[in-house]
């Protein structure tokens, strides 16, 4: 497939419009958008406050930088889920710098054995190449099948199925390590889809 017939051409004309300043676009996209961002920020930090201060900065920064959004590498739905997924990483990860410095690790002063998982978890999907962090984003974050995931990226089912295949795949190898066992981020990252 080509780059013109693979997204709807509302991203490339909404990404028209947010690059000209066009403040309704920014509503729009905010409208159609910031339901699943905020959806995957919470899953990521399980908080509904923080998963709204992410959503507000994904938003922000689209505004702001408009150009961030390549319409042509992937559809604004993908990008703004990823933004959403970055940006709840990383409060998680200003999070617990904060209990390190303010001492409210666990009791013998490690980090607590989920937030850990959970970090690690989200930190290794970061790391996966791009057409199979969408997949993953739709299917897992968004709760999409595969079916819904082929047509929203626009690609054959087939190719969603082996997108979600190999990432999962890739988390897990990732994950995975000599005290991989129940518990695990390995294990966090299986349960996470």
């Amino acid at each position: 497939m080509d780059g013109t017939t693979r997204y709807p051409p509302r991203d490339r004309e909404l990404h028209r419009r947010l690059v000209y300043g066009d403040e309704t676009a920014l509503g729009e996209a905010y409208d159609a958008y910031s339901a699943l961002v905020r959806t995957v920020a919470r899953r990521v930090t399980g908080s509904t406050a923080v998963a709204g201060e992410v959503t507000q900065r994904v938003f922000i920064d689209l505004w702001t930088c408009p150009y961030a959004f390549e319409p042509g590498q992937g559809s604004l739905r993908a990008w703004l889920s990823i933004r959403g997924h970055h940006g709840a990483v990383a409060r998680m990860r200003e999070a617990e710098a904060e209990r390190a410095a303010c001492g409210t690790e666990g009791e013998d002063g490690a980090p607590e054995p989920f937030e850990e998982a959970r970090v690690a978890l989200h930190t290794a999907l970061t790391e996966l190449p791009l057409p199979e962090r969408e997949a993953l984003h739709l299917a897992c974050f968004a709760g999409r099948t595969y079916r819904q995931v082929a047509v929203e990226l626009g690609i054959a089912e087939t190719a969603a199925t082996a997108r979600l295949r190999n990432a999962l795949s890739s988390l897990a190898d990732r994950l995975a390590g000599p005290s991989a066992g129940p518990g695990s981020p390995a294990d966090e990252a299986r349960d996470e889809c």
